[in-house]
């Protein structure tokens, strides 16, 4: 673990500790008010359980990174159970429930590499990549005079997800998906690699 060498250490994506339990920066804002100290406000996520706190921090205030090990691990199943994921070095098997995982199981077919966050050794969280390709299992074909800018239908993709997607997609082919959004990005091409 280490501290933190300045309130402006504080940003989005760094994990922290709070009463010995890791919480990831969601939003941090220098604020410099007159006559009084500058503070850090901040809205956090405890990577545990979810809930969020904002907290405002104070010059000189000693605020420890949380030590954070990260492994790769390859998305098994979803069941009533949760989530369940395989270590690809330990070939360890964990799962998540639904409430950890959120919208970021929507994403997740078999095989899918994933990093997991272990805190203290223990598998606590799941990072996604910021963009999936997934294959169009459904998709309604589109009606002559449809042509006007902007307009969408809905498919359905491999995993069950079902996303607003451009006219010209068929059936069969294979598209990217924002994880953060859960928009349609583009077609993917031939030469990009299948994940």
């Amino acid at each position: 673990m280490s501290v933190l060498p300045s309130l402006n250490s504080i940003k989005p994506g760094v994990v922290i500790l709070r009463d010995g339990e890791p919480y990831i920066v969601q939003t941090s804002n220098f604020l410099r008010m007159q006559q009084r100290k500058p503070v850090m406000q901040t809205k956090l996520r405890h990577l545990i359980t979810g809930k969020t706190l904002e907290v405002s921090f104070h010059p000189g205030e000693s605020v420890q990174e949380a030590d954070l090990e990260r492994v790769k691990a390859n998305f098994l199943y979803n069941d009533h159970q949760g989530s369940h994921f395989m270590d690809n070095v330990s070939f360890e098997q964990f799962s998540f429930d639904d409430a950890t995982m959120g919208s970021k199981k929507d994403y997740l077919k078999e095989g899918t590499e994933v990093q997991i966050l272990k805190f203290n050794g223990n598998p606590i969280n799941v990072e996604i990549t910021p963009k999936v390709r997934l294959k169009v299992t459904s998709a309604p074909p589109s009606v002559r005079g449809d042509s006007a800018g902007g307009v969408t239908k809905d498919i359905t993709l491999e995993n069950g997800l079902v996303v607003k997607a451009p006219l010209f997609i068929k059936e069969g082919e294979d598209v990217i998906i924002n994880t953060d959004t859960g928009e349609y990005v583009e077609r993917a091409g031939d030469d990009e690699k299948r994940k």
